[in-house]
């Protein structure tokens, strides 16, 4: 008999964690983020938006492949794709997209193809066609009009946001007076954290997901592997260290280089390389293990 009770019991402990585990019907979510596609082609692309169907939404990190120049037949194109898809689609800003491009001479044409992108990408229209997933922009406030490519959005209780941080060591140029971008959009970006943060704590958000090319929590390094003489990132990375630590909630930080790593946490402060590919994430919002990443297309 005593032998007949310790199994039921055991039997209990075991129902017992696996309804802890398992997850109600309706309760969670997925969304999916695309990378730059081996090959880059637009038929990669548009076969990425259709395999992410299933999401509830779909952020792509960077429209510019590498091997293609910074025309703006390019984007036109890539715009076009997104478009037809007919899912939420959200574009956060990569360095290839604008950083990274030159003229035919040579120079940096790095603000010229943002300014354009700004336009092109994130107008009035854009609003309407992603009315599926209401998006508040930067722009919307007058002091920031020149920065509608930040921009969040709430589902389930969590606060999702796109925050323009190119992975060129954010866009910073060692060469003198040629920084005005940089410390222009350092400011915007600096404001759009608080605002982000304020907003999550005073509507009691479960967590806060971020979305963006670089990592800013790596110091970024040099080809000859020295970091760079000047951080790009310091002030970004030390104002998320304490916003992160006076927030109760979880921050994912959802970046667009390469990880083997799946989601790294380092207390409630967690990071995930989307890389070149397409991944999936979970979302659980009421369970402890709230984000799970479901699948990695390399």
């Amino acid at each position: 008999m005593i032998r007949n009770m310790l199994r039921l019991m055991l039997l209990w402990a075991i129902l017992l964690v696996s309804s802890a585990q398992a997850v109600p019907k309706g309760q969670g979510f997925s969304f999916a983020v695309i990378g730059q596609l081996a090959g880059g082609s637009d038929a990669g692309l548009h076969d990425a938006l259709r395999q992410a169907g299933h999401s509830d939404f779909i952020v792509v990190n960077g429209l510019r492949p590498r091997s293609e120049a910074c025309g703006d037949g390019m984007y036109q194109r890539r715009k076009h794709l997104l478009e037809e898809s007919g899912k939420a689609v959200v574009i956060a800003l990569a360095a290839r997209d604008w950083a990274e491009c030159r003229s035919e001479s040579g120079e940096s044409a790095a603000q010229e193809r943002l300014n354009h992108l700004r336009g092109l990408l994130f107008d009035g229209d854009h609003a309407a066609r992603t009315k599926k997933l209401p998006l508040v922009r930067q722009s919307a406030a007058a002091r920031f009009r020149d920065h509608p490519e930040n921009a969040s959005w709430e589902h389930h209780r969590i606060l999702f946001a796109t925050i323009n941080l190119p992975s060129n060591n954010n866009h910073y140029l060692s060469a003198a007076g040629r920084n005005y971008e940089f410390e222009d959009r350092l400011v915007s970006n600096r404001a759009w954290l608080q605002r982000l943060f304020s907003q999550a704590k005073r509507h009691k958000m479960r967590a806060i997901v971020l979305f963006a090319d670089a990592n800013p929590l790596v110091v970024p390094m040099r080809a000859n592997n020295r970091p760079e003489k000047r951080d790009g990132f310091a002030e970004v990375r030390k104002q998320l260290q304490t916003l992160a630590a006076r927030f109760p909630g979880r921050i994912l930080l959802v970046h667009g280089q390469p990880s083997s790593s799946g989601i790294v946490w380092r207390d409630n402060l967690g990071t995930l390389g989307a890389g070149r590919g397409r991944i999936s994430v979970t979302v659980v919002p009421a369970a402890s293990n709230m984000f799970r990443l479901e699948r990695s297309l390399k």
